[in-house]
């Protein structure tokens, strides 16, 4: 691992999370948004429940620590949600396959979520974690300051100076505010799957990728967490064995498992919601905003609206690096377009993203079969 990745040595104070010892896999953090959306219980948040679940949680004050020189705030009423997987090998993460234990944590999972005006629909942007970029100077949750670094991994950036670091390094890169930051690790990936009781999907290929530890023939599943997460960070097994490939998995999955959440009625089911609230809490670090059930509640109750059929899923647009076909680079004036339209809230239009590298597995996931 290049030095500009060296993670910064893990911290704990009050209402952070200590930084966790990481792998080189991710867990799908957009699940993250997912999870918000089983955190609603209504009348039922008071009492026991509401303060176990408002102990669960835990939270960064990203806007303190950011300060004032940010991207202004979107004036039409959509929001910006970065949502980021720490890829770990803490707690219950360490029992998880795949990958080679190492200090610190890496954010390998990053989504740009945009909820248009009105909350009907949203774009969502992969951020290849493998795109050499330029981090700007920027603190961690302790103060600790880290000096700008040129040609650098992007996901280096949450292994540097944690979520404050990776906030700023997306907006820097975007000229967005973000407006929120979920998070969520492996193990609470595992167990959302779990108690929703697996979520299905049609692979059109046979998967035997053996470090991700999945085998699956072609056909329709009900994956339960272990294969979920196996899914999502497979990417030797699909497409060209980039991580490109693997980010078109997690986009297909992203959307069943919305499908799933609504299909199994977690909001008429007290006890199967209680069970999803309690995972998701443990799991998700917000933003202080979003900290606390009532604000991460109401949040999510803005969210319901958005369907899967009315998600666009992009990558940000990249090609390989000629120098390393390990690393991508980005494609400026495309991404520009990108940032462009969702600035304005529009579609990202399809120009933005043509010739761009995709990692070639974007129909390994189909639609279940009924």
């Amino acid at each position: 691992m290049s030095a500009e990745s060296t993670p910064a040595p893990g911290r704990r104070s009050k209402g952070h999370r200590r930084k966790p010892r990481s792998t080189r896999r991710k867990a799908l953090l957009a699940t993250a948004w997912a999870a918000a959306g089983v955190v609603v219980l209504g009348g039922a948040g008071a009492g026991y429940v509401y303060f176990k679940l408002n102990g669960n949680l835990t939270s960064v004050d990203i806007n303190q620590i950011l300060g004032g020189h940010r991207p202004a705030k979107g004036a039409t009423g959509s929001e910006n949600i970065l949502v980021l997987g720490s890829d770990t090998r803490a707690g219950a993460n360490h029992r998880l396959g795949g990958g080679a234990a190492d200090s610190g944590a890496r954010a390998d999972t990053a989504m740009i979520v945009h909820v248009y005006k009105g909350h009907k629909k949203a774009t969502v942007v992969s951020v290849p974690r493998d795109t050499l970029i330029d981090r700007p100077a920027c603190a961690d949750a302790k103060g600790h300051s880290y000096p700008a670094a040129r040609g650098v991994m992007f996901n280096s950036a949450y292994a540097t100076g944690g979520a404050p670091c990776a906030v700023k390094t997306v907006e820097s890169l975007t000229g967005l505010r973000m407006d929120h930051y979920l998070e969520v690790d492996f193990a609470g990936f595992q167990r959302l799957v779990d108690d929703l009781g697996g979520v299905p999907v049609t692979t059109t290929q046979a998967i035997h990728d053996p470090q991700s530890h999945l085998n699956l023939p072609a056909g329709t599943h009900t994956l339960d967490g272990t294969e979920a997460l196996g899914l999502v960070r497979t990417r030797h097994g699909v497409g060209d064995g980039s991580d490109l490939g693997r980010i078109q998995l997690q986009q297909a999955f992203v959307k069943a498992l919305m499908d799933q959440v609504k299909h199994v009625g977690v909001f008429s089911d007290p006890k199967r919601l209680y069970d999803l609230a309690d995972t998701a809490t443990k799991s998700v670090t917000t933003d202080s905003d979003l900290g606390s059930v009532n604000s991460l509640a109401d949040f999510a109750s803005g969210l319901k609206g958005v369907k899967s059929s009315r998600i666009q899923m992009v990558t940000m647009p990249v090609q390989y690096d000629p120098a390393n076909p390990n690393r991508v680079l980005l494609e400026p004036h495309r991404a520009a377009q990108v940032w462009k339209a969702l600035k304005e809230d529009r579609r990202v239009p399809a120009s933005a993203t043509a010739d761009a590298a995709t990692g070639n597995a974007g129909k390994v996931i189909g639609t279940p079969q009924g």
